[in-house]
């Protein structure tokens, strides 16, 4: 069976809920990015924007009222990508709770699904949470891909318009793409062929 060529759906997560936060910065510098490539479809979802309870039901049991309206505008957008950004800062040496949450609240959705990071922060860029992240989606079955990208003393790195000051940052952002639709393709094609067991 040949390689399937259309676009990957890529899912972009936004992990901070926190007034002020600058995610959106981060998150709207690497749109821009995405919007450049052929090879892939981005749907951002912004965690503030699409809020998750925090109370998750006991195994096996149905969540409570409420819960499946708030899980509908999250859910099937995260079934559906083939791949996934997180864009994450770095709280206290790891990453967001509201990330987790999300994280948590799903099984499946990431199961044989490559997953790349942006991380920002102060002088560590969020590579702290980074690392923690990649623990965690393995053991979601997920594959974490080794580029990041990360912004250290982030808001330094921006100027009044979105942009980076350091046209590195750029070029990491290309070779973090590709190497995500490397995988993304790689990974697609094989669950064609298979049924992904976890």
């Amino acid at each position: 069976m040949p390689a399937t060529t259309t676009s990957l759906r890529v899912a972009v997560l936004v992990g901070s809920t926190r007034e002020g936060r600058f995610g959106p910065v981060v998150t709207n510098w690497l749109s821009r990015h995405l919007e450049q490539r052929e090879d892939m479809e981005a749907d951002v979802i912004d965690l503030a924007e699409t809020p998750l309870p925090t109370v998750l039901p006991a195994f096996g049991q149905e969540p409570p009222a409420g819960t499946t309206e708030a899980l509908a505008l999250v859910s099937p957008r995260l079934a559906a990508a083939d791949a996934f950004v997180f864009v994450t800062p770095e709280y206290n040496h790891s990453y967001p709770a509201s990330l987790k949450n999300a994280i948590d609240w799903h099984n499946e959705q990431w199961h044989g699904k490559p997953v790349a990071f942006v991380s920002y922060g102060g002088l560590s860029g969020g590579l702290r949470a980074v690392e923690h992240l990649r623990v965690v989606m393995a053991e979601l079955n997920a594959t974490t891909i080794r580029n990041t990208v990360s912004f250290h003393e982030a808001w330094a790195r921006f100027d009044e318009s979105g942009a980076v000051t350091d046209q590195g940052a750029d070029t990491a952002a290309k070779a973090l793409l590709d190497q995500l639709a490397w995988w993304g393709h790689a990974l697609r094609d094989a669950k064609s062929l298979r049924s992904y067991v976890a």
